[in-house]
């Protein structure tokens, strides 16, 4: 694993320095360094059905754009479809005047590979079971077999290079069933990017042309698998990429400038990889809805900590992700009460959407997994609560009025205001 850039700690008072860490489940990180003041504290209905898996159906042209006719068409090479509305969306609804809004909770993943340990699969189950959807960042690369390494040309480095492994074959195989059934579920597919750059040649230093080449060979590994595996024997993804996806979060939350620049001219619809901030309703950064990670509250301490699996690991065994065992359970309870003090101080207050990020790791015995289950279970069947995607969040945020988003964004996130006042 790599040594995190800016070393930091979490650090007791008014004023406090965190790491804004995140990763990739092979093992990248995302570093950085800020000094904060903290927010102030406060102390079910069934999981939709999911239809069958169809056969795969027969290549038909493609149709312009319009209300969709009813027939699946194969796109590309067969690699993906156009399928008609993703099923299990809900619809958005404009608050009454006076209507407390309801509280969106987003669980994200980096990666989204599903290797030995079969979580993609697990946490697919965790939601459903759970009456959530959930959003998971693919890396792209992790549908390109290492044989065809030379096909991936990232900005400012050479051909192949990554800064993560490359799937195994069984792994590409797998990956691309969890990714369409998960989409079938509701659940969203945005992107992790691919090489996982991060510091010097990283996104900070890409220009927005480069990153213009790395969206799109990002598009291109998920059209065109079958080209690159050989894999004939799958059915296409049910989506067609170029209109599915909707944003994503950049490896290291490195190079947002540029980036919102590049995604803007793909109608992308929203970014998550701001370094981090208090729990505030979202506003948009030129056009772009701005989703990033947040700072929760540490159990028992005034400390702050941002909302991913990376941060909890750094600030408890370091740049080791095999620690004292003997804390692992400590530990696991200290993550998750985080998450749920963040929780409680955004129910009970400003109903600031919270948001959680991680990845498929083992990292400390698997406490941090262990960690996020535990929230899933507790929070997204609780009344008023919608655990969503993240287009799902824009969705809503783009039917709401300007006027009352902005007053929102005003609350203090242990704030709860009268809402009869504030929602005309």
């Amino acid at each position: 694993m790599r040594t995190a850039r800016g070393a930091v700690a979490l650090v007791t008072g008014t004023a406090l320095t965190l790491g804004l860490l995140s990763g990739c489940g092979s093992g990248g990180h995302e570093a950085g360094k800020r000094a904060v003041s903290p927010p102030s504290t406060r102390s079910s209905s069934a999981p939709p059905s999911v239809p069958p898996t169809p056969t795969p159906p027969l290549p038909e042209a493609s149709k312009p754009e319009g209300k969709w006719d009813g027939k699946v068409r194969i796109l590309g090479d067969g690699s993906t479809s156009s399928t008609g509305p993703q099923p299990h969306q809900p619809k958005p609804v404009k608050l009454k005047p006076g209507e407390k809004p309801p509280q969106f909770v987003v669980f994200s993943w980096d990666g989204a590979l599903q290797g030995d340990d079969e979580q993609f699969s697990h946490f697919r189950e965790v939601a459903k079971e759970n009456n959530a959807q959930m959003t998971f960042f693919l890396t792209g690369t992790y549908l390109l077999p290492k044989s065809k390494a030379p096909e991936y040309r990232p900005p400012q480095h050479k051909r192949g290079e990554m800064e993560i492994s490359y799937a195994t074959d069984q792994h590409i195989r797998d990956t691309l069933r969890q990714l369409r059934g998960a989409w079938l579920e509701g659940n969203e597919i945005g992107t992790h990017f691919n090489g996982h750059f991060c510091g010097t040649k990283g996104g900070d230093d890409w220009s927005v042309d480069e990153w213009k080449s790395e969206i799109e060979q990002t598009y291109s590994f998920v059209e065109n698998w079958k080209t690159n595996t050989g894999y004939k024997d799958l059915p296409p993804l049910p989506f067609d990429y170029r209109k599915e996806l909707a944003g994503g979060r950049a490896p290291c939350l490195e190079g947002q400038k540029n980036l919102l620049k590049a995604a803007k001219s793909f109608g992308w619809r929203y970014d998550a990889s701001s370094p981090g901030d208090f729990q505030l309703w979202p506003s948009k950064t030129d056009g772009i809805w701005n989703f990033p990670l947040q700072l929760v509250p540490y159990p028992g301490t005034e400390r702050q900590v941002l909302s991913m699996d990376f941060n909890f690991l750094y600030n408890q065994s370091g740049d080791s992700t095999q620690g004292d065992p003997a804390k692992y359970e400590q530990w696991r309870k200290l993550t998750r009460d985080s998450y749920l003090n963040g929780f409680e101080r955004v129910y009970n207050g400003s109903r600031a959407p919270l948001f959680i990020g991680n990845h498929f790791e083992n990292w400390n015995g698997g406490i941090y997994m262990k960690a996020v289950e535990d929230v899933v279970k507790s929070v997204c069947t609780r009344e008023d609560v919608r655990c969503v995607t993240f287009k799902q969040l824009a969705d809503w945020l783009d039917v709401q009025d300007p006027q009352v988003l902005e007053r929102m964004r005003r609350l203090d996130p242990a704030q709860s205001p009268d809402w009869k006042s504030l929602v005309e």
